[in-house]
């Protein structure tokens, strides 16, 4: 919009090309307003193999993505989502938004994919979990009477 005013104030003429120039700055201007308004809200999730995004609302069947980045500006991200069935989706990702976690969310980004043998072991595996144990010894306070020492 600047440089429309500003090459009407340098030829002092209001011509057809300064109304069409008006006219596609604020077309633009409209298109990113309804774009921006009209954006994805939700949650995305790493799991270590996966990326998913939660929408509100609605939790059951979330799709899986492939994310890379578009764009690295250090506190925001421009993030591109792409599902199974090639829907791409884009994020812009803020820093303030959750800055507790923002470090977090730039090591899972940049964070390497298991590896598809990890996956394939992990699908092999039994749908039922064995129960977790743990198993150590009596811990017993380390000091300087050790008899160790």
């Amino acid at each position: 919009m600047l440089l429309t005013f500003l090459w009407y104030f340098q030829t002092r003429e209001l011509d057809w090309r300064i109304g069409l120039a008006a006219a596609g700055v604020v077309g633009a201007g409209v298109a990113a307003y309804r774009g921006w308004r009209n954006s994805a809200l939700g949650q995305l999730a790493w799991d270590g193999d996966r990326w998913r995004w939660e929408k509100p609302g609605y939790q059951a069947g979330i799709a899986e993505y492939e994310l890379w980045v578009l764009a690295d500006l250090q506190h925001y991200l421009l993030l591109g989502l792409e599902n199974t069935v090639h829907a791409r989706e884009w994020l812009w990702v803020e820093r303030d938004a959750m800055p507790d976690r923002w470090l977090d969310l730039r090591r899972a980004v940049y964070s390497p994919r298991k590896s598809s043998s990890a996956s394939s072991l992990h699908d092999s595996l039994p749908s039922e979990p064995a129960p977790a144990v743990a198993v150590s010894g009596p811990m017993r306070p380390a000091d300087a009477t050790s008899p160790h020492s």
